[in-house]
C-alpha cells in the first residue's frame, strides 16, 4: 500500500491545500492529513476544530485521513507507516525552506522521501496567515477558503475581537 503524509498546521485549511490534497490522495492508497500541534504558535482554531474542518472538506475524498500530532513529522510519517511527505510549493520562496526540511528529515530517517507539488497557479498567493488578516479586517475570504470554512473563521475572528475588546 503506497501511503504519504501531508503534514500541516492548516489553520485554517484554504483551497490550496485542499487542491494538494486532492491530487495527492489522486497518486497514493491512502493520504493521512497531519494536523499539527505546534505549541510555538498560537492558532486561530484549536487542533480539534482543524481536524473537524478537514475530515469536513475532504469527505469527498474516500482515501484521505486526517489525524493530529505533535512532534516531528517524520516521526509522524513513520508511525502512520507511510513512504513519503507531501509538501505544497507556491512560489520560489517557498522551496527553499521545503528543500530544507526535505534534507533535514531525510537525514533524520533515510527511508523517507519528499514530494512536492506546485499549487495551482489562482491559489499560489494564498496562505492561512493571509486569510486570517483578510477576514480580521472584514475583506471577502470566499475565494480563498471553501465556503464552511469561511463561516467559521469569520466567526472565530468575531469572538477573539470581543475577547480583546473586553481587556
Amino acid at each position: 500500500m503506497k501511503r504519504a503524509v501531508y503534514p500541516g498546521s492548516f489553520d485554517p485549511v484554504t483551497k490550496g491545500h485542499l487542491d494538494i490534497i486532492e491530487r495527492a490522495a489522486a497518486m497514493v492508497d491512502e493520504l493521512v492529513v497531519g494536523v499539527l500541534n505546534n505549541n510555538v504558535k498560537t492558532p486561530l482554531f484549536s487542533v480539534g476544530e482543524r481536524v473537524k474542518m478537514l475530515e469536513n472538506v475532504t469527505s469527498h475524498i474516500p482515501n484521505v485521513r486526517v489525524e493530529s500530532f505533535s512532534g516531528l513529522s517524520v516521526e509522524f510519517v513513520r508511525k502512520c507507516e507511510a513512504s513519503f511527505i507531501v509538501r505544497g510549493l507556491r512560489a520560489v520562496t517557498d522551496f527553499e525552506y521545503e528543500l530544507q526540511m526535505a534534507q533535514t528529515n531525510r537525514s533524520i530517517d533515510h527511508t523517507v522521501d519528499t514530494l512536492f507539488l506546485a499549487t495551482e497557479l489562482n491559489y499560489a498567493y494564498i496562505s492561512s496567515t493571509i486569510v486570517k488578516e483578510v477576514a480580521w479586517y472584514g475583506g471577502d475570504i470566499s475565494g480563498f477558503v471553501p465556503f464552511s470554512i469561511a463561516e467559521l473563521v469569520y466567526r472565530k475572528i468575531e469572538q477573539k475581537k470581543k475577547g480583546i475588546s473586553k481587556v
